[in-house]
């Protein structure tokens, strides 16, 4: 993948202020192609730094290898919902783990996403932009490069890209559509549970019930904020604790829609 800039106007100086008010690219990405050499003026190598003028060709290379070497590639059913030469999505089933850890060192999508790396002969590290709780199911957004990881991440900061919800939920609730505001914060003495707290983040959470029966609900989520655990506390401080939870799409530009069918 390549980014390409022709100069015909005097609006930029030198190459450093096309890419990032171009490209957007930030200042550690800048750095980093600069050390590998991956940006250039006319043809040529250079430091970014070049003072440029009309009819100059500025380009950048994102497309060169990295190591991947902490992650260990291991042969796991992978269900590939969609790709391109930008991004990799997946339909990550429940009790997998997103990210390896002491206790999940090689039974992760990350190890997964690396054996298949390494099958199609890519050399990228595993950038993971959304995540997904081990015990959801549901589809899974990897940038194929660093760019496209900024890109996506600051998609989701301006809530151009969007992430829904289903979930069964415990009891029958009412009323069908709402608004949970209820600011959670983590739980004192651990590192992974979280609840509400009256000095924690703002947390926003809309719901509406899309089925209800024997005494459970199909609720489908949207989240207003982004918090860990947001929906599992939202529902358990409306008395209505998750059973079960599905992430059923991604929407990533205005023109990619990727979907998971809840069976």
């Amino acid at each position: 993948m390549d980014l390409n800039f022709e100069v015909v106007s005097n609006k930029y100086s030198n190459i450093k202020e096309v890419l990032r008010s171009e490209f957007k690219i930030s200042s550690r990405l800048f750095l980093k192609l600069r050390r590998a050499n991956q940006i250039y003026l006319n043809g040529n190598v250079s430091n970014g730094n070049e003072d440029i003028f009309l009819g100059d060709i500025i380009q950048v290379n994102l497309s060169f290898e990295e190591e991947n070497i902490n992650i260990i590639a291991i042969n796991l059913d992978l269900d590939i919902i969609y790709e391109d030469k930008y991004l990799l999505i997946v339909n990550k089933p429940a009790n997998m783990p997103v990210h390896p850890s002491m206790l999940h060192f090689e039974d992760t999508l990350s190890n997964a996403v690396k054996f298949y790396f390494d099958t199609i002969n890519l050399h990228r590290k595993i950038r993971i932009v959304t995540r997904l709780d081990k015990d959801t199911s549901g589809l899974v957004v990897l940038a194929k490069n660093e760019y496209i990881q900024e890109m996506l991440t600051s998609q989701m900061k301006d809530n151009v890209f969007k992430k829904e919800y289903i979930g069964i939920l415990e009891g029958d609730i009412e009323p069908k559509i709402g608004i949970i505001n209820a600011p959670i914060a983590r739980r004192s003495g651990s590192i992974i549970e979280r609840c509400i707290n009256e000095n924690g983040q703002t947390s926003i959470t809309h719901y509406s019930v899309i089925k209800s029966f024997d005494n459970m609900s199909l609720v489908h989520f949207v989240l207003e904020t982004g918090r860990t655990h947001q929906i599992r506390v939202h529902s358990k401080y409306i008395g209505h604790p998750i059973v079960r939870r599905y992430f059923i799409w991604y929407y990533i530009f205005p023109y990619f829609k990727a979907s998971f069918t809840l069976l």
